[in-house]
C-alpha cells in the first residue's frame, strides 16, 4: 500500500523481529504470522529488513536468530516467484554465510539457514549450486551443513539435482578420506544414501526427467569408489548412529553398483550387514538395507548369493523370532522387512528355504517356534505357486508344533492353519489333524476366573485362544467352501468324547450351517449311515444322549426345562415305538455314564433319562441288569449323583415296581454292602464308598419309588417292602440294640424319603381310607432332627426338609395329640424365627459356610416349608381356638427387638390368616372371641419401623375383619366399604413420614371401631396400654394414636376409665420420646388452659430457654383451641411492642466496643409464638391478627440481628433441675433465628405458601439472619409479599410506619429495606399506598445512617419499575434525590452513587422530555468519569444510565458529540472482563446507535449487539471500522488518538482490544486517509504494547503490526 511511511513499516517490522523470541509460545506464533503477513505483502522490503537485522545483531542469541531465519524461509517458500532476482542472490549469500559462519556445528541455527537454501533451490537450483559448490572445493573438507544441504536438495528437487550429482560425487570422493570426525562421516553417508535414492527415483521416472539419457552406469564408478570407503572403513566405526546410516547408504548404493562389482562384494557385504544386528539395538534400518542388497543381487541373477544362504537364513530367523511390540512401530517395520527378505529368497531358493523353515519348526523353544510359524504363514500366503508342490511336506511338519503347550505358539499355529485352509491344505491327508486341533482349543477351560486380569499384557489367555478357534471354525464353515466335505460329517465325531465337551456350542453351530448347506443343495451325503463298516462316527444312541444331556446347561428354570426334556424323550421313544431300539438306547446310555464323572449335574440328568428309557423297555431282565449296573457303578459319595440315581430308579419303578423293589432289596443284601461295612471298615481306603452313603442312596430310592409307584399298588407295598427296608438301613443293630446314625447324609435322605412317601400316600388316600400306623414314630424322629440343629445358623436343609415332611405327614390319620401338636409347632417356629438374617449369615466367618446363592435358596425353602406346615395344621382345626393354637407360638415374636424376627412373625400371621379366611366355611354362628386380643397385638405393628412389618400387619387386620364379617354371617364375596378402605391406608403406610403414619393409624382405628363388637373393646384397650411400652418406639406411638382415636369414637361408653387414663398418660409424657405420643397426651393440657390461661402462660414463659421438647409440645397443644390461641397472641404482641429488645453491654475489659445482648422475656415470647403457630388449629387466630403479628415479628427480627444470648439466660426460670441439660442446647439457639423461624411459621400458617416457597427457593431465611445479607433477605421477603400477598400489605405498612422513626437503627434499616422493595411493585399504587411510602422514603434520604439513605434512594428508583405512570408526578423529587445521591460525600463503598445511577436509569425510561431536557448534558458529564471506574458494578450502572439517557438526546448535536466521545470506550469495554459490563455496553450501544448518525452502524448494532448472544469481537470491530471510515472520515483522527490512550488501560483485555482496533483500522484505511493518522504515535504505542506483561496484549499488538503494509 506504500502509503504507510517506510520508516513506520521498518519500525514495526523491527519491533516484531525484536519480539520474535517472546517467552510465550502463542505470542511467538502471532509475531511470526505478522512478519509473514508483512513479508507476503512486501517480500523484498521485509526480507531486506530481516537481512539487515541479522547483520546488525551479530550477537543475537541462537534461538532468536533461528526464528528470524525461519521467517525468511517461510516468506521465500510462499513468495519465491515475486521476489526480485537480486534479492534472491542476497538471500542465498546471507543464508550461505549464516550456515557456514561458525565452523562448529550449531544444529538449529545452521539447519534454519540450510532450509532457506533448500527453499530457494526449488526454483533457482543453478544459483544455489553455484554458491554451494563454491564452498565445496576439491581437496578441502566442506562444512557439515554444506553436505547436509546438498543431501536435502537432492530430496526436494530430484530432477534439478541429479544432473549435478556426477560432478558432486567426483568432488566428494577424495573428501571421504579426509573426514576424520564421526559427524562428517555421518553427513557424507547420509548424503550418499539420499543421492542414491534420488538417482533411483530419477531412473524410475525417466519419462518425466529433463535428461532421459542418464543411465545407471553413469554413476556406478563413483558409487563403487564411495562404497569402498564406506564399507571398508566407516562401517567399522564404534558410533552406532554412523554404522546404521552407512548401512542404509550401502543398501541403496547396491542397486547402482556394476553387476560384477556387486557380485564380487557380496561374500563380504552380506556377512558384514548380518553382523550389524549384534552391534545395534535398532534393527529396522539393517533389515531394510539387507532387503535392498538381496533384491539387487536377485535381480542381477547372482550366483554367489547361494553360498551365503546358511548365515542369511540363520540370522533372518533370529530376527523374525524377536518379539514385535505394536506400540513401537520400528519393531513392526523390522518384522515386515524380514518377512520381505524371506519372500525374496523363496522366489530364488524355494527348496533350500523350505527345508530350513521346517527344520526350525522342530525346535520347541517358544520364541523360535512362533517366529518359524510366522514365516511359514507368510510364505503360504505370499508365494502360493512356489508352495504348491510342498503342501504334503508342510502338513507333515506342522504336526510337531501342534503338540506344543505354549498358548503363544498355539495362536501362531491357528493362524497358519487358517492360511492353509484358504490355500487347499486341509483337504489333503493329515488335514483332519489340524481340524481336530482347532476343535480341541474350542473346548479350552478359562485361564482366569471372572473379573481377574492377566498381569502380563503379552499373555495369550485360554479365553483369547478359545475365541480365536471359535471364529476360525466358523470361518471354515462359512467362507472356505472346499472344506464342506472335509467337515461333514466328521465334526459329529467330536460331539461325544468328554474332552471336547466345552466345544459343543461352536460344533453344533457349524454342524447346523453345514447341514443346511447340504440340505439346500440336496447333496446325497446329507443323509448319514451310522452303521457303515469302518466308520469312526459315534452311534446314533450315544449322539442322542449326548445332545439331550448337553441341552440341560445354563437354562432359566432348570426343573421346568428338564421335565420338558424328559417328556420330549418319552414322547420320542413312544413315537419310535421300537422296544429293541429303546433297550439298546438304555444299554448305551448306562455305558455312557462314566464319561460324565466330572459334570455331576449332567450325569444326574442322564440317570433320569435312563429311568424314562427303562419305562419303555419291555425286557425285564435287561431292566434288572441296567438297575444293577447303575447301583453298582454310582458314586454314592456325591449328593447330586445320589439324587440322580434315586430319581432315575423312581422313574423306572412307575413301569416296573416289583422288579425295582426286588433289585433294591437284593442290592441292600449284596456283597457291595458287606465289603463296605465289613470288620475292616476302619481300615478302608479313603476313596472307598462309605456304607452310610450307599444306604442314603437306597433310602432315597425307596422315597422316589413310592412317589412314582402306580397308586393302586403303593399301599400294599408300603410297610413291608418300603418302610421296613428304610428303617433297616437307617438303624444299625449292634449286639441287638438299635443305634441311630449320626450321618447327616442319611438323615437328609430319610427326611426326604419320608416326605415323598407321605406325599405319595396323600395322593392315594384321596381315593381310599388308610391309617398310617408309623406316623407318630416318624414325627418323633423328625422333631429330634430339628432339635439337634444349631439354633444360630442354617447350614443344612434339615429344617426345611423336616417341615415339608411333617406337612405331608400331619395330613395322614391318625391325628396328633394336643401335646404333640404344641411340641411340633414350638419346635418348628422357634427353630426358624431365631435364625440370623441372610446379610448377617453372609458376614459371619463360618468354616462350613455356603455360597450366597445356596444360602438364599435354603432360607427361601425353609420359610416356604414352615408356612406349608402351619397351613396343614390349621386345616385340621379351622376355628378361633385352632387359630389361637398356632398364634400363641407366634405372638411373642411380634414384639421382638429384632426387625427381621418381627417381620417373619407378622408375615407368617398374614399367611395363616389368609389361609384361614380362604378355608373358612361358617356352618353356624360362632363368636370370634379372640378378635380384640389379635387386633390389640397387630394394630401397633402398623407403625413398625420396618415397612415390611407395616404392610403385613394391615394385611392381617384386613383379613381379621373379613373373618369377623364371615362369622357375622356375610358371604365370602361380601365387600364392606369401611374394611376395603384399609387398602388405601396400607398404601399410605409405605411412607415413613410420621404425620402420614399418624393419619393412617387413625383411619385404621376408625375402621376397627366401626366393626368391633362392644364386648371386645375392653380387651383391645387393655392390649393397647401394653403397646405403649412396645420395644419399638414407632409402635408405642401407634398404640397412643389408636387409643386416642378409639376414645374419640367409642369413648362414650368408657366414662369410668377416663380419669385413670389421663393420669397414666400425664406421667408417661416425660418418658415417652415419641412426638406423636406426646401430642396425644398433650391434648389434655388444653382443658387446664381454658380455665387458667394467665397462670399457664406465666408458668410456661418461665420455663428454661431454649424450651425443651416437652415445653414445646405444651405450647403447641395450647394452639389447638382458636379462642385460647388468639388471646395469648394479642398479649404477646402488646408486650413485644413495648419491651426493650436488647441491652448494650461491654463484653470484656480487654476488648473495646459494646455487644448487644438479648433480654429474656421478649425472647421467650418469640419462642412461644413460634411453637404455638406450629399447631394448625391456630390458623383462624393468625388470619385475624396477621398484620400485627407480621409487623411485630419483622421488627423483632430487625432488633435481633447480631444480638447475643445473655450468659445467665435462665437465672429466673422454673425447673432448676432442667437448667443443666439446657446448657448444651444453647449452642444451637440463635436470637435472630427464633424470630426468622417464627416469621416463616406465621406465613405458612396464614396460608401464604407461595410466599414461603419463593423465600425457600432464594434461601432468603439464611440471608435475613446474616448481618451482611440482612437487607437482601428483607428485600426478598418484601418482593414475595408484594407478589403473593398484596391485599395484606396496607395494614402491614400502617402497622410498621411508627417504627420508622424508632431510636433503633437496626429496625429502621429493616423497615426501609422492606418499603424500598415494595415500591418495585405496582400493587403499591393499586392499594393507594404510594404517597405514604414516597413521604417515608423522602424523609429517610436525610437519615443519619448511610445504609438507610442508600435503601431510600433504591426505593425511589424502584418507583419507575413498580409504578412508571407516577414517575412524572414525582419527577422533581426523584431527580433531586438521584442528583444528590450521585454527589454523596459520605459514601464509603460508592454504594449510594451506584444506587443513584441505577435508580436514575430506571426513572429515565419514563420521564417526559420536558422534565429532563436541560439536564441531559449535565448528567452525561457526571457519568463519564465512572466509565473507567475500577468497581464493576459502578462501571455497569454508568454504562446503563448512559444508554437510558440517549432517548433524550436525539436530534441534539451536542449529545451526538457526547456519544462519539464515549463510543470508543464502549466498543473497547465489549471485551471487559466482567460479563455484566459487556451486556451493559451492548445495550447502551444499541439504544445510542440512532443518535450516532450512521444508518449502517445503527443497523449493525441492532443486528449484532444482543445481551444474550455471543459476539465475534474481531469480525465485529473490523466491519464497524469500515463503516466509520465511510461515514465519519473527519473523525478518524479523534478515534485513533482516543484508542491509543487505551493502550495504558488497567485491563489487559481492553489494551488487547485497543491494539486490535488499531490493527483493523490500518488494515481497512484507504490511502487518501493516511494523512489523518498520527502514525508515529500509533507505531510507538504498538511497539510499547509488544513489551506488555500480558501475553494476550503482546499477541494482539503483533497482529496489529501485521497490518503495516
Amino acid at each position: 500500500m506504500g502509503v504507510i511511511e517506510e520508516a513506520d513499516v521498518e519500525q514495526v517490522t523491527l519491533a516484531l523481529l525484536d519480539a520474535a523470541n517472546d517467552k510465550d509460545a502463542g505470542v511467538q506464533e502471532q509475531v511470526r504470522k505478522s512478519i509473514l503477513t508483512l513479508g507476503n505483502q512486501q517480500p523484498d522490503k521485509v526480507l531486506s529488513i530481516c537481512q539487515d537485522y541479522l547483520v546488525k545483531h551479530s550477537k543475537l542469541v541462537a534461538g532468536h536468530r533461528v526464528v528470524v531465519l525461519q521467517t525468511i524461509e517461510l516468506v521465500v517458500k510462499s513468495k519465491i516467484n515475486d521476489i526480485e532476482y537480486t534479492k534472491i542472490k542476497n538471500i542465498i549469500l546471507l543464508a550461505s554465510d549464516e550456515m557456514t559462519r561458525s565452523k562448529e556445528v550449531a544444529a538449529d541455527w545452521q539447519q534454519a539457514a540450510s532450509n532457506i537454501l533448500v527453499a530457494v533451490g526449488n526454483k533457482y537450483i543453478n544459483d544455489i549450486m553455484e554458491e554451494i559448490l563454491s564452498k565445496f572445493q576439491p581437496g578441502v573438507l566442506p562444512h557439515f551443513f554444506v553436505v547436509q544441504t546438498l543431501a536435502s536438495l537432492s530430496d526436494s528437487n530430484v530432477y534439478g539435482m541429479v544432473p549435478f550429482l556426477s560432478a558432486i560425487l567426483g568432488t566428494m570422493l577424495p573428501m571421504l578420506s579426509m573426514a576424520k570426525q564421526d559427524n562428517m562421516k555421518w553427513v557424507f553417508s547420509s548424503a550418499l544414501y539420499r543421492f542414491s535414492e534420488s538417482i533411483l527415483e530419477y531412473l524410475a521416472n525417466l519419462d518425466k526427467a529433463p535428461d532421459p539419457t542418464v543411465r545407471k552406469d553413469t554413476f556406478s564408478g563413483e558409487i563403487y569408489a564411495a562404497y569402498d570407503m564406506l564399507f571398508n572403513n566407516w562401517l567399522q566405526s564404534r558410533e552406532p548412529k554412523l554404522r546404521l546410516t552407512v548401512a542404509e547408504a550401502l543398501g541403496s548404493m547396491s542397486h547402482l553398483m556394476a553387476h560384477d562389482k556387486l557380485e564380487e562384494q557380496l561374500p563380504k557385504l552380506v556377512p558384514t550387514i548380518l553382523s550389524l544386528y549384534k552391534k545395534n539395538p535398532e534393527h529396522y534400518i539393517i533389515s531394510k538395507s539387507l532387503c535392498q542388497v538381496l533384491d539387487a543381487s536377485v535381480n542381477m541373477g547372482s550366483r554367489v548369493l547361494e553360498t551365503q544362504m546358511d548365515s542369511l537364513l540363520s540370522t533372518l530367523h533370529q530376527q523374525v523370532c524377536s518379539p514385535v511390540d505394536f506400540n513401537n512401530p520400528p519393531t513392526v517395520k523390522n518384522h515386515n522387512e524380514v518377512l520381505r527378505c524371506f519372500t525374496i529368497l523363496a522366489n530364488t531358493f524355494p527348496d533350500r528355504l523350505m527345508v530350513f523353515v521346517l527344520q526350525r519348526l522342530e525346535n520347541s523353544n517358544e520364541r523360535n517356534r512362533t517366529g518359524s510359524l510366522a514365516v511359514l504363514r507368510h510364505l503360504i500366503n505370499s508365494t502360493t505357486s512356489i508352495m504348491e508342490n510342498k503342501k504334503l511336506l508342510i502338513l507333515a511338519s506342522i504336526r510337531q508344533p501342534l503338540a506344543d503347550h505354549s498358548n503363544k505358539v498355539k495362536k501362531r499355529v491357528v493362524q497358519v492353519i487358517s492360511a492353509m485352509a484358504h490355500h487347499g491344505y486341509l483337504e489333503l491327508e493329515g488335514g483332519d489333524l489340524l481340524v481336530r486341533f482347532i476343535i480341541q482349543h474350542c473346548a479350552l477351560p478359562d485361564t482366569y476366573h471372572r473379573g481377574q486380569r492377566s498381569p502380563d499384557p503379552e499373555e495369550v489367555t485360554n479365553e483369547a485362544l478359545r475365541s480365536m478357534c471359535d471364529n476360525t471354525l466358523h470361518l471354515f464353515t462359512t467362507t472356505v467352501g472346499r472344506l464342506t466335505d472335509v467337515l461333514w460329517p466328521m465334526l459329529l465325531c467330536y460331539l461325544t468324547p468328554a474332552q471336547y465337551s466345552n466345544a459343543t456350542t461352536p460344533l453344533c453351530k457349524s454342524l447346523i450351517l453345514l447341514a443346511n448347506k447340504k440340505r439346500a443343495a440336496q447333496e446325497p451325503n446329507f443323509i448319514i449311515d451310522f452303521t457303515t463298516p469302518g466308520s469312526n462316527l459315534p452311534s446314533q444312541y450315544t449322539l442322542m444322549m449326548r445332545l439331550l444331556v448337553k441341552s440341560t446347561q445354563e437354562t432359566l428354570d432348570k426343573k421346568l426345562w428338564e421335565d420338558s426334556l424328559l417328556q420330549f424323550l418319552s414322547k420320542t421313544l413312544g413315537t419310535i415305538d421300537d422296544g429293541q431300539w429303546s433297550c439298546q438306547l438304555a444299554v448305551e446310555a448306562t455305558r455312557y455314564l462314566p464319561t460324565y464323572n466330572n459334570s455331576l449335574e449332567e450325569k444326574s440328568f442322564l440317570y433320569k433319562c435312563i429311568g424314562v428309557i427303562l419305562q419303555q423297555c419291555t425286557n425285564k431282565e435287561l431292566v434288572r441288569k441296567q438297575l444293577q449296573e447303575i447301583l453298582i457303578s454310582a458314586r454314592h459319595n456325591d449328593a447330586t449323583e445320589r439324587g440322580g440315581v434315586a430319581m432315575g430308579i423312581g422313574l423306572c419303578a412307575s413301569s416296573h415296581l416289583d422288579g425295582t423293589l426286588a433289585k433294591l432289596e437284593e442290592f441292600g443284601k449284596s456283597d457291595a454292602f458287606k465289603k463296605a461295612s465289613g470288620i475292616f471298615g476302619l481300615l478302608k481306603d479313603k476313596n472307598d464308598v462309605d456304607v452310610e452313603k450307599m444306604k442314603s442312596t437306597l433310602i432315597l430310592c425307596y422315597g422316589y419309588v413310592a412317589l412314582h409307584a402306580p397308586e393302586e399298588q403303593l399301599l400294599a407295598r408300603l410297610d413291608n417292602d418300603i418302610l421296613r427296608n428304610i428303617s433297616k438301613h437307617f438303624n444299625t443293630k449292634v449286639l441287638g440294640i438299635k443305634v441311630e446314625t449320626k450321618d447327616l447324609t442319611m438323615k437328609l435322605s430319610l427326611i426326604q424319603s419320608v416326605g415323598l412317601i407321605a406325599k405319595a400316600i396323600n395322593t392315594c388316600v384321596r381315593k381310599q381310607g388308610y391309617l398310617f400306623s408309623r406316623k407318630q414314630e416318624l414325627m418323633g424322629v423328625m422333631m429330634d432332627f430339628i432339635k439337634a440343629e444349631p439354633a444360630d445358623v442354617l447350614r443344612t436343609p434339615v429344617r426345611h426338609l423336616v417341615m415339608t415332611t411333617c406337612a405331608n405327614l400331619i395330613n395322614l390319620d391318625p391325628p396328633l395329640t394336643e401335646n404333640e401338636n404344641f411340641d411340633m409347632l414350638k419346635t418348628c417356629i422357634n427353630g426358624v424365627y431365631g435364625l440370623p438374617t441372610l446379610e448377617v449369615a453372609e458376614r459371619a466367618k463360618d468354616e462350613e459356610a455356603l455360597d450366597p446363592q445356596q444360602r438364599e435358596a435354603l432360607y427361601t425353602d425353609t420359610f416356604s416349608a414352615l408356612h406349608e406346615l402351619l397351613h396343614n395344621v390349621l386345616a385340621r382345626d379351622l376355628s378361633p381356638d385352632g387359630l389361637q393354637t398356632v398364634f400363641k407360638h407366634i405372638e411373642s415374636w411380634l414384639s421382638s427387638r429384632q426387625d427381621h424376627e418381627r417381620e417373619r412373625a407378622v408375615k407368617t400371621t398374614a399367611e395363616i390368616l389368609q389361609f384361614y379366611l380362604k378355608s373358612l366355611s361358617v356352618k353356624n354362628l360362632v363368636t370370634f372371641h379372640n378378635l380384640g386380643a389379635l387386633l390389640g397385638r397387630l394394630a401397633p405393628r402398623c407403625a413398625d419401623p420396618n415397612p415390611g412389618v407395616r404392610r403385613a400387619a394391615v394385611d392381617c387386620i384386613y383379613t381379621l375383619l373379613h373373618i369377623q364379617l364371615r362369622y357375622e354371617g356375610f358371604s365370602l364375596d361380601y365387600r364392606d366399604d369401611s374394611v376395603e378402605s384399609l387398602l388405601s391406608v396400607q398404601e399410605n403406610l409405605n411412607d415413613p413420614d410420621h404425620s402420614v403414619l399418624y393419619r393412617s393409624c387413625s383411619e385404621l382405628t376408625k375402621i376397627i371401631s366401626k366393626r368391633l363388637p362392644q364386648q371386645q373393646l375392653n380387651t383391645l384397650i387393655f392390649m393397647l396400654f401394653e403397646g405403649l411400652v412396645d420395644s419399638q418406639s414407632n409402635c408405642s406411638r401407634a398404640s397412643s394414636v389408636v387409643l386416642n382415636t378409639l376414645l374419640k369414637n367409642r369413648g362414650a361408653g368408657l366414662q369410668d376409665l377416663v380419669p385413670e387414663m389421663l393420669e397414666v398418660l400425664h406421667n408417661r409424657l416425660q418418658v415417652i420420646a415419641e412426638e406423636q405420643v406426646k401430642v396425644a397426651v398433650a391434648q389434655s393440657i388444653l382443658i387446664v388452659a381454658t380455665q387458667h390461661l394467665q397462670a399457664v402462660i406465666n408458668t410456661l414463659i418461665s420455663y428454661p430457654l431454649p424450651f425443651d421438647s416437652w415445653s414445646c409440645e405444651m405450647w403447641i397443644a395450647l394452639g389447638a383451641d382458636s379462642t385460647v390461641a388468639r388471646q395469648i397472641m394479642e398479649m404477646i404482641i402488646e408486650k413485644l411492642n413495648v419491651m426493650v429488645p436488647f441491652v448494650d453491654k461491654k463484653e470484656s475489659m480487654l476488648k473495646p466496643g459494646m455487644t448487644k445482648v438479648a433480654t429474656s422475656q421478649p425472647l421467650a415470647m418469640t419462642c412461644a409464638l413460634r411453637e404455638m403457630m406450629l399447631n394448625g388449629q391456630t390458623e383462624e387466630a393468625v388470619v385475624v391478627l396477621f398484620p400485627q403479628l407480621f409487623s411485630a415479628l419483622l421488627v423483632r427480627m430487625g432488633s435481633s440481628i447480631g444480638v447475643q444470648l445473655p450468659k445467665d439466660i435462665n437465672s429466673n426460670s422454673i425447673g432448676a433441675e432442667r437448667k443443666i441439660s439446657s446448657k448444651t442446647t444453647t449452642a444451637n439457639f440463635d436470637v435472630c433465628g427464633v424470630a426468622v423461624e417464627a416469621l416463616r411459621i406465621l406465613l405458612a400458617r396464614a396460608r401464604l405458601d407461595a410466599v414461603v416457597k419463593a423465600l425457600d427457593q432464594d434461601t432468603a431465611w439464611d440471608k435475613m439472619k446474616d448481618s451482611q445479607q440482612h437487607t437482601v433477605g428483607v428485600t426478598l421477603l418484601s418482593r414475595a409479599m408484594a407478589k403473593h400477598a398484596g391485599p395484606r400489605l396496607p395494614a402491614i405498612v400502617e402497622s410498621l410506619c411508627p417504627s420508622l422513626s424508632n431510636i433503633y437503627e437496626c429496625q429502621r434499616i429493616t423497615i426501609t429495606a422492606f418499603f424500598s422493595e415494595l415500591l418495585n411493585h405496582h400493587v403499591v399504587t393499586e392499594l393507594m399506598m404510594m404517597d405514604m411510602l414516597m413521604n417515608n422514603m423522602m424523609e429517610r434520604i436525610s437519615d443519619p445512617c448511610c445504609t438507610v439513605r442508600m435503601l431510600a434512594i433504591r426505593g425511589l428508583g424502584n418507583v419507575a419499575v413498580g409504578s412508571p405512570e407516577k414517575v412524572n408526578k414525582y419527577a422533581k423529587e426523584l431527580l433531586a434525590a438521584m442528583s444528590s445521591g450521585m454527589e454523596e460525600k459520605d459514601d464509603p463503598g460508592k454504594l449510594i452513587t451506584l444506587e443513584a445511577m441505577s435508580g436514575l436509569s430506571k426513572v429515565l425510561l419514563y420521564l417526559d422530555q420536558k422534565n429532563v431536557h436541560l439536564l441531559v448534558v449535565y448528567i452525561f458529564m457526571k457519568i463519564r468519569p465512572f466509565l473507567e471506574n475500577e468497581n464493576d458494578e459502578i462501571r455497569c450502572a454508568a454504562i446503563m444510565l448512559l444508554g437510558n439517557l440517549s432517548k433524550f438526546g436525539s436530534g441534539e448535536p451536542v449529545f451526538k458529540d457526547q456519544i462519539h466521545n464515549v463510543l470508543v470506550s464502549l466498543l473497547l469495554h465489549l471485551s471487559d472482563p466482567n460479563t455484566q459490563v459487556v451486556k451493559a455496553c451492548k445495550y447502551a450501544m444499541r439504544v445510542c446507535a440512532p443518535v450516532v448518525g450512521s444508518e449502517q452502524i445503527n443497523t449493525m448494532f441492532q443486528n449484532h449487539l444482543h445481551e444474550e448472544k455471543s459476539l465475534h469481537y474481531g469480525e465485529f470491530i473490523n466491519d464497524l471500522i469500515k463503516y466509520i471510515i465511510q461515514d465519519f472520515p473527519g473523525m478518524l483522527n479523534f478515534y485513533h488518538v482516543t484508542v491509543v490512550q487505551f493502550f495504558k488501560s488497567n485491563w489487559a483485555e481492553i489494551r488487547a482490544s485497543a491494539a486490535m482496533f488499531i490493527g483493523f483500522l490500518l488494515g481497512n484505511l484507504p490511502e487518501e486517509y493516511f494523512s489523518h493518522m498520527n502514525m508515529g504515535t500509533v507505531t510507538k504505542g504498538l511497539v510499547m504494547l509488544l513489551q506488555d506483561p500480558d501475553p494476550l496484549v503482546r499477541a494482539k499488538a503483533a497482529e496489529a503490526m501485521g497490518q503495516f503494509h
